[in-house]
Parts: structure tokens; sequence; C-alpha cells
């Protein structure tokens, strides 16, 4: 069970950390790897054929801005769901990256979450599919949002 977020570029570290830390709660294994589609496509079709045939439980969360080729390379070519979370410093740099992240030829399915803790749990809540401890935490986790509204 893990979480690989592809970067694509050093750049994108910074924003990536405000992910790992949403995770540190849930104890998921994650890595970091910069590998820009653009620049060493031949990086990131390695990691997505070796993952195809080695990992079970993976979530990918992409983080690339301008022109966000490596959400859908990734996507395009891999079993694993891909999850993007854009990059963003302000508004028009939101503009930006949301835009070439939302649209994504046929067949190249990335789910784009915009909020870096939401980005978080989404993953986690797909690696709890197929883990009942995780699932647990989980049912936990929103019993305790639902009971701050009381």
């Amino acid at each position: 069970m893990k979480i690989l977020f592809l970067l694509g570029s050093e750049s994108d570290k910074d924003f990536a950390k405000k992910i790992i830390d949403k995770l540190s709660p849930w104890g998921i294994e994650n890595e970091v790897i910069v590998a820009s589609a653009h620049k060493v496509p031949e990086k990131v079709f390695d990691i997505v054929r070796n993952n195809n045939k080695t990992e079970k439980n993976l979530v990918y969360i992409t983080i690339a801005g301008r022109s966000n080729g490596l959400s859908g390379v990734t996507a395009a070519n891999s079993i694993h769901p891909v999850i993007a979370c854009p990059p963003f410093k302000n508004k028009e740099d939101f503009i930006i990256n949301i835009n070439s992240t939302l649209v994504m030829p046929s067949d190249t399915p990335v789910l784009t979450v915009v909020d870096p803790g939401n980005a978080a749990l989404a993953a986690v809540r797909m690696l709890a599919l197929t883990n009942d401890g995780l699932r647990q935490k989980v049912s936990e986790h929103i019993d305790i949002i639902k009971e701050s509204f009381k």
C-alpha cells in the first residue's frame, strides 16, 4: 500500500509537502519522484511500467503545473488511479495550472483535486477499499468530523 508522488519539477516539492503532511496521521508509505513528462518521458514510462508489474495497491498523486503532461502520461499508461493536484502560488497561477490539468484526452482518467488535504484524503480512501484496517480508520475519521457538528 503506497502513494507515489510524481512531480514535474523540483520546485513542486513545497506543494507536495502540503499533501504529505496530511498523510502522516494515516501511516501510509509514500515516495516522491521528480520526473517531467516533457523532459524525461522515458523515466515516467519506466516508473509506470515497473509499478504496473509490481505494485498492487498504489495511488499516484501527480503535481505539475503549466502544461500538465505528467498527469495525462501517467494515467494513460497506468493500471493504478491517478490524482492530479496542480500546484499554485496565486490566482493567476491557479487558472493556468487548473486548466491544463482538467483538459485531458479521452482514455486518460485523471482525477483532479485542487485542495492538497483533499488530495491526501482521496488517496487514503482509494487505498482503504482493499485494506480493512485503513477502512476502519477512515470510518472513524468521518465520525469525528460529524461529531464536531453536534
